[in-house]
């Protein structure tokens, strides 16, 4: 079994930042790929981005590419999700994944665990 807790999601407003961190335990974190997906009222969950294993591969949705990145501390056992230019369509609740075998980083099916997922809000 795999833990995962974010943390450093809120409110912010349009053209500002925000820093999510997602906390992993329970097993050898550098085993696992990690994503991030949304989820906004109403709508589907959605890939928001993913990192390798060691961090060599990093996959974008289009709709984050040059805002949002992706990084990962394996030593921390702690993958980041660095969001800049934040617009209000990224309003959502933020989940991190975990997945040991992964052949298609887009999508959630391929995740074994999951968050609890933190809010992230941004107003006009």
């Amino acid at each position: 079994q795999v833990q995962l807790v974010e943390s450093g999601g809120g409110l912010v407003q349009a053209g500002g930042s925000l820093r999510l961190s997602c906390a992993a335990s329970g097993r050898t974190f550098s085993n696992y790929a990690m994503g991030w997906f949304r989820q906004a009222p109403g709508k589907e969950r959605e890939f928001v981005t993913a990192i390798t294993r060691w961090g060599s591969g990093k996959y974008y949705a289009d709709s984050v590419k040059g805002r949002f990145t992706i990084s990962r501390d394996n030593a921390k056992n702690t993958v980041y999700l660095q969001m800049n230019s934040l617009k209000p369509e990224d309003t959502a609740v933020y989940y991190c994944a975990a997945g040991g075998n992964i052949y298609n980083y887009y999508s959630k099916g391929q995740y074994e665990y999951w968050g609890q997922g933190t809010q992230v809000t941004v107003s006009p």
